[in-house]
């Protein structure tokens, strides 16, 4: 059961190298006929491999320990059973009724009061010590989100500064923009005059010419008449 190497050729098994047995020969071992491993104790069972551990986890013949911690009694399993029924250091519940569970030989030993007071101050050392640890606990995640909220803080506060400094340099941008659009506004006005005063001229200029050559051609048609009168004479 415990080897390691095969029967047949001696060599190493492992798990990876075991293999499913097929059914014919798996029928074929449980039908074989294995004594107790309790024989030596006094037991002459004998039984099929298939129901042999059934019986072994009941044998009457199998050497145990007493259940008590504190016991060192051994024997087979019927008088062991037998045994922790009357073994000293068995437990029962108080029989004065303070719930306590006590071994069997010390009922002059046990003090209903002091087991009492003594769980009592167990209880409240337990109870302190969640309370340290919860608080403990609470003042962990209050530093936690403080710290975040910290964090946070600063995070929106130099957002804050980018986004002021951002809108400082953008109303300078609007400001230069309006002095450049009034400075435009104020050379187009000027450029309008300058253009009103240009047409006014060169209205005056055409006028001007419009006079002179009507005035030369009175003068060259009174040349004509009078070349035309001394022509004749």
């Amino acid at each position: 059961m415990h080897e390691t190497s095969c029967p047949e050729d001696r060599r190493i098994l492992t798990h990876a190298s075991l293999r499913p047995l097929f059914r014919y020969m798996r029928n074929d071992l449980n039908r074989l006929q294995i004594r107790c491993r309790n024989h030596a104790h006094g037991c002459h069972h004998i039984t099929d491999l298939e129901f042999l551990e059934q019986h072994e986890n009941t044998c009457v013949y199998e050497r145990l320990k007493c259940p008590n911690d504190r016991c060192t009694f051994y024997a087979v399993r019927q008088d062991v059973d037998e045994h922790a029924r009357t073994c000293v250091f068995g437990q029962k519940e108080c029989p004065k009724g303070c719930g306590f569970t006590i071994m069997r030989n010390s009922d002059f030993e046990h003090n209903c009061f002091h087991e009492l007071r003594t769980a009592v101050e167990v209880m409240r050392t337990e109870i302190t010590c969640k309370y340290e640890d919860q608080k403990n606990e609470l003042e962990l995640r209050l530093d936690m989100q403080r710290n975040h909220m910290i964090q946070k803080e600063a995070l929106l506060q130099s957002q804050i500064d980018f986004l002021t400094l951002e809108n400082s340099r953008l109303t300078q941008n609007v400001k230069f923009l309006m002095d450049a659009e009034l400075s435009r506004r104020q050379e187009v006005e000027k450029l309008e005059l300058e253009k009103q005063e240009l047409m006014e001229l060169l209205r005056k200029n055409a006028r001007s010419q419009v006079s002179e050559v009507a005035t030369g051609g009175q003068q060259t048609q009174r040349n004509v008449i009078l070349k035309g009168k001394v022509t004749t004479l």
